[in-house]
């Protein structure tokens, strides 16, 4: 299929984009990467009435490592945040996820705004940028506005982005040297959208968890927090023992869905199991010297 009818538009700079989305009065769409948007118009699941190009805004290009935080803006991609340095150093854990996110041509083009702005549920992103603790960025012409992670994803395919707003920049915390991390995912393939992902970051005092992210995706809507889990595991010592029955909590406390390929039950399954491994491996990662 070939996507309906559509105007499109580029601007030059930041500032006309953002008149354009403020003067319109369609379904508007902002146009980075296209890997996600540009199928979903050829199979007609998007029909945008208007595209506002941003590929000529050479600004919004740039991953940038100050004051404790990674900065990535809208155009930076995929191909660009996997191989950064500077990524890799602060904050390992997306170096690892990337291991498991689209293939080659798809990251030499797609964006990391652009995926989050996606917001599909089976995505790796928008549960790393939950137990990151990332801030979202979001420009209109009257001003910027700052989303946490955790309340940006509304809905399947939903943000908390308004009509006039652009998605302009993330901002990630570097890992604190008390802090560990874990990353797990079970798909077809390997760059294939996860049935069943989970990602973590526990905080130490000692060798106790003092705090504890965990984020799950493929398994509703859209990225969820594992708020049982993580109150379960505050104050104790992470044994073996423990991650088990973490696991356990998380396979009660979903209700997965299903589809032609993996039933309910099975994503039950793998979320515990995946869990109990995300856990060992940021315990693991904390007892290392």
């Amino acid at each position: 299929m070939k996507p309906a009818a559509f105007t499109y538009e580029r601007p030059d700079t930041l500032s006309a984009a953002l008149d354009m989305l403020a003067d319109s009065t369609d379904d508007a769409r902002i146009l980075a990467g296209g890997q996600s948007l540009v199928p979903m118009m050829n199979t007609r699941l998007a029909r945008p009435d208007r595209l506002i190009d941003i590929n000529r805004l050479p600004d919004l290009d740039y991953i940038r490592h100050e004051d404790g935080q990674i900065r990535i803006g809208a155009l930076a991609r995929h191909a660009d945040v996997k191989k950064s340095e500077a990524v890799r150093t602060a904050i390992p854990l997306i170096g690892e996820a990337y291991e498991w996110i689209a293939h080659g041509a798809v990251r030499n083009r797609g964006t990391l705004c652009g995926n989050l702005c996606h917001a599909d549920p089976a995505s790796e992103m928008p549960a790393i940028m939950q137990v990151l603790d990332a801030i979202f960025v979001a420009q209109s012409q009257t001003g910027r506005r700052e989303i946490p992670a955790k309340a940006f994803f509304t809905g399947l395919y939903e943000t908390a982005l308004k009509p006039n707003e652009m998605l302009v920049e993330i901002r990630i915390p570097d890992l604190a040297p008390n802090q560990s991390w874990g990353f797990h995912e079970i798909s077809m393939r390997k760059g294939d959208f996860a049935w069943v992902l989970v990602a973590c970051v526990v905080t130490w005092d000692g060798s106790t968890v003092s705090n504890a992210r965990l984020a799950a995706a493929g398994i509703a809507d859209r990225a969820l927090r594992l708020h049982d889990v993580e109150a379960a595991i505050v104050g104790q010592t992470l044994t073996p023992a423990l991650c088990e029955a973490a696991g356990d909590q998380a396979r009660q406390s979903v209700d997965p869905s299903h589809d032609a390929v993996t039933s309910g039950e099975y994503r039950r399954d793998l979320i515990g199991t995946l869990v109990c491994r995300a856990l060992s491996d940021a315990a693991g990662r904390a007892a290392q010297p």
